[in-house]
């Protein structure tokens, strides 16, 4: 039955202004009804009577089934959209269809008092209309309106605009190649050459300094992030004949080739043994220099966790820049312990069936267990080639003596003992000194060794020097640790001598007194003391990029602000004696790119560094041009690409609007990146959910100046979410001081400045403060984990992706570096892992790892999991993605993913941008 009109009116009435309306409603409503009428229709009418009509509520949502979530204040507006039909009873009444009258119809005994009440209704229905009218001029006045230009008519952005690159930019590398000159590099048109018949499938190439000859690598077969296996081939340009390096196998065992510096020399390191192949001629036979080699043991090849953690690279071998020497590392991971993977179906289609798995066993060395044992040794080839004719050895020949007597082991003292032994760096600043760089596994003591290899002293050994004390009680001079990166650079010899520098010099990145990166000068290469060409409360940042023969220093900057790049032109000091401090202040310093806006540049500089290549890589479409140092840009330029069809695709699409801020937490300030959806409402008439993106790794930086159209930009754009990124404590380019709290105890306090920069959101009058989350992958997933533990009442929902969930279980340099070893970090370590279940009860929690990830191992979730059995917590979602590495990308994954984890949002959330009715 129909509920009566004057009745349907008084709920809607109630809702939106109350009782006392309500009440005065139905003491002026009159109505009737029929005789007896059923017993829910009696119980209805006498509720109305009394004056006590009741008001539907939404149901409660028990998390379970999808639900498209509106915002905390919208919950009026949707009862009300659904219109008095969604309250009528679900049925007429039988008794009052016999009688010939309409369920619902209003009426009296006496068309008199029919038309009384009528006057009355229409009476009350103009003061309401009046009512009204006066609120909405009310509300028109005081409503001030959005301070963002509303865009109206472009395309919504689309998952699929995401993933098919409708907004990729172009972007190219360039090889440089020294000896044809500077500012001459290579390209290659194609990728498929032809060796006795059949076609080569290459995957990279690399030319000889000379131009004559080209090291093709081809039947690519990966192994970890950076390292791959090949067959490799030498092809000479003139007589268009290829040769192989080694004879191909099926897989291949060769793992890295290199040209030398100057001739044609050829270092490669096959089934883990390290060759040499004095040129590139076809009857050339290779010299063998180690007979080592297993899966246990590396020469020239870092092993998994140096590739990772040290060089993240291929490669562990050096050649001199007279190619007379070549030094390498030698690595022994035969204590370090093995952690076996499945592979459940290696094959690219997902219905293949495989009835017994695969197994991947890895050296993986955890905090605390043993590392693997290196050793720096150095070939002198230039000798052994004076005094032998080089002949071939067999690859299951041992090392004739021959080879023997010029081969050495490099040593010095004080040195770390073989377990605590870390070599962070090995770096050529001459053709006959050598610097290595050592840290002991803390990561908070280290030493730069100077080596003199023009002479030999013994049969075996070349003994160093320690020049540089790094750590606490050297450079470094805080509780903080030693940076890993390889960023000496040696000046050129030419320079050096024109400078008047001495012997050797070289450049590398120290800390100044306020704990900011910049560049120092090391000359005579023995010296230890640093001559800085760049100060400031700013970062130089990752590795320099180029030296002229003028002695200017090219480098990037996180300048004028940490989340910009900048790059800027140095002079080195021209007099060694000289002593002002003018030297040491930018006032020195030339910014070749354009600071006025905010930008972030990269560069890669030519060998003798007169030309290079400028990438712009946002905020805006990136675009790419070759530069020549010392001219401007009308006086040369040659644009490699503009990306001009990416600029008609941007004006076609809706796109983010990016905000840049920072906050402020226990006194330190915090870079902040804002995605605002588009035509963004900030009058707080429309609320919106915030979804926090986190990484913050110790030394990283997710607030840029980039141009990224990726998930993001469609949640924003599609979903009309806010997406938040804050760098809090531990992250890199704004000094030691925000970085080294975060020392022995990860997580912490970067959960600190996480959770209060969701109460700094929350309390902005745009947002719904009741769905505010945060999402982060490896690093990020344990933030995103961290804060679902640290059950704080902000955060509504958490999504993790490949998450650390113990410290013990992820790797020992890495871990270490942080937070020492277990033994001496006990409490740090219980800290630092997700331990405490209570949290997760209170919040929408979505997991997700691959079953291959040879990094961040599956058994970190797994040990999540374990615990939320233990614990019964049961409102998670779970995914493990099958065979997959760390980068989930396996057979389709990576896009599912992303496609999961937005129905996972849409779920908990519905979309955003829910406006408020006045």
């Amino acid at each position: 039955m129909e509920m009566p009109v004057a009745k349907r009116d008084a709920d809607l009435i109630y809702q939106r202004w109350g009782d006392k309306v309500l009440n005065a409603v139905m003491q002026t409503s009159v109505y009737t009804r029929l005789e007896d009428t059923s017993e829910e229709n009696e119980n209805l009418a006498s509720q109305s009577r009394a004056g006590n009509g009741k008001v539907l509520r939404p149901h409660v949502y028990y998390d379970e089934g999808p639900f498209d979530a509106p915002s905390s204040d919208s919950e009026e507006e949707t009862l009300l959209e659904k219109g008095p039909e969604s309250r009528r009873s679900g049925s007429r009444s039988p008794r009052t269809a016999e009688n010939g009258f309409e369920s619902g119809s209003l009426f009296t005994g006496e068309l008199k008092r029919r038309a009384g009440t009528l006057r009355c209704l229409l009476i009350l229905l103009s003061f309401l209309v009046l009512f009204a009218m006066i609120i909405g001029i009310f509300a028109a006045h005081t409503y001030t309106g959005t301070s963002f230009a509303i865009v109206r008519g472009l395309k919504p952005l689309t998952m699929d605009h995401v993933f098919n690159g409708t907004f990729y930019a172009q972007h190219s590398s360039l090889r440089w190649v020294k000896e044809a000159g500077d500012g001459v590099y290579a390209d290659v048109d194609n990728t498929r050459s032809m060796e006795e018949g059949y076609t080569l499938n290459i995957a990279e190439w690399k030319v000889s300094p000379d131009l004559k000859h080209i090291l093709v690598k081809a039947d690519y077969k990966k192994q970890w992030r950076h390292s791959s296996f090949g067959n490799y081939y030498i092809h000479d340009i003139a007589a268009k004949t290829t040769i192989s390096l080694v004879e191909p196998s099926s897989p291949p065992r060769t793992s890295y080739a290199e040209w030398s510096p100057t001739g044609e020399a050829i270092a490669f390191v096959h089934s883990n043994d390290l060759y040499i192949r004095p040129d590139a001629e076809p009857n050339t036979q290779a010299i063998r220099l180690t007979a080592s080699g297993s899966p246990t043991r590396f020469n020239g090849v870092p092993d998994w966790v140096y590739e990772e953690e040290v060089f993240s690279g291929e490669s562990a071998l050096w050649w001199s820049p007279d190619s007379r020497k070549l030094a390498f590392l030698e690595s022994d991971e035969t204590d370090v312990d093995v952690y076996t993977f499945p592979v459940y179906n290696p094959d690219s289609s997902s219905w293949s069936v495989h009835p017994y798995t695969e197994d991947v066993a890895m050296r993986y060395p955890k905090p605390g267990y043993a590392n693997p044992r290196v050793e720096v040794r150095l070939f002198d080839l230039a000798g052994y080639l004076a005094n032998s004719e080089g002949e071939e050895t067999d690859e299951e020949e041992e090392i004739d003596d021959e080879i023997s007597e010029h081969l050495f082991r490099l040593t010095w003292s004080p040195r770390h003992s073989s377990g605590e032994s870390i070599i962070m760096d090995v770096t050529w600043v001459g053709s006959d000194d050598l610097l290595v760089k050592e840290v002991n596994r803390a990561a908070d003591d280290g030493s730069v060794v100077f080596f003199d290899t023009s002479n030999f002293e013994t049969d075996s050994e070349v003994r160093g020097a320690v020049v540089r004390r790094l750590g606490k009680n050297g450079e470094e001079g805080d509780d903080g640790w030693i940076e890993s990166r390889q960023a000496i650079t040696p000046l050129p010899s030419a320079l050096v001598s024109t400078l008047g520098l001495g012997r050797t010099a070289y450049l590398d990145l120290v800390n100044n007194s306020a704990g900011f990166t910049h560049i120092a000068l090391f000359s005579p290469a023995s010296s230890n003391e640093p001559r800085f060409l760049t100060d400031g409360e700013w970062e130089v940042v990752n590795n320099i990029l180029g030296v002229d023969a003028k002695g200017i220093v090219y480098f990037a900057a996180a300048y004028p602000t940490s989340v910009e790049r900048a790059i800027i032109a140095a002079p080195i000091p021209s007099v060694l004696g000289e002593e002002t401090e003018e030297l040491d202040r930018i006032a020195n310093l030339t910014v070749l790119t354009d600071v006025s806006v905010p930008a972030w540049y990269e560069a890669d500089f030519s060998p003798e560094s007169g030309f290079y290549l400028l990438g712009y890589r946002g905020p805006n479409v990136p675009w790419q041009s070759i530069l020549k140092t010392g001219v401007t840009r009308e006086e040369f330029e040659y644009k490699l690409h503009e990306n001009e069809k990416l600029n008609v695709t941007l004006s076609e699409y809706q796109s983010p609007i990016t905000i840049h801020s920072t906050i402020e937490n226990d006194g330190y300030e915090l870079n902040a990146m804002e995605l605002l959806p588009p035509n963004f409402d900030d009058s707080g008439r429309t609320k919106y959910p915030v979804l926090f993106r986190v990484y913050g790794g110790p030394g990283s930086q997710m607030v840029h100046t980039q141009f990224v159209r990726d998930w993001h930009a469609y949640l924003t754009c599609a979903l009309k979410y806010i997406v938040v990124v804050v760098d809090g404590r531990g992250t890199g380019y704004k000094g030691r001081a925000l970085r080294n709290p975060i020392r022995g105890n990860l997580g912490y306090w970067e959960t600190r400045d996480q959770v209060e920069a969701a109460r700094v959101w929350a309390s902005k009058k745009y947002v719904d403060p009741k769905r505010i989350g945060i999402w982060g992958w490896s690093y990020g997933g344990f933030m995103s984990s961290k804060i679902a533990e640290a059950n704080d009442g902000i955060h509504s929902l958490a999504m993790a992706v490949a998450p650390v969930i113990s410290w013990r279980l992820y790797d020992s340099i890495y871990t270490e570096r942080y937070m020492s070893t277990p033994s001496l970090n006990p409490g740090g370590y219980a800290n630092a892992s997700i331990s405490n279940m209570t949290g997760f009860h209170n919040i929408n929690y979505l997991l997700a790892h691959g079953s291959g990830d040879d990094n961040v191992h599956f058994a970190n979730s797994a040990h999540l999991l374990d615990m939320f059995t233990a614990d019964k917590v049961r409102g998670f979602r779970f995914r493990m993605f099958t065979d997959s590495d760390h980068s989930i990308n396996r057979r389709g994954a990576y896009r599912e993913l992303h496609e999961w984890m937005t129905e996972f949002l849409l779920e908990k959330w519905g979309k955003g941008g829910t406006r408020r009715r006045w």
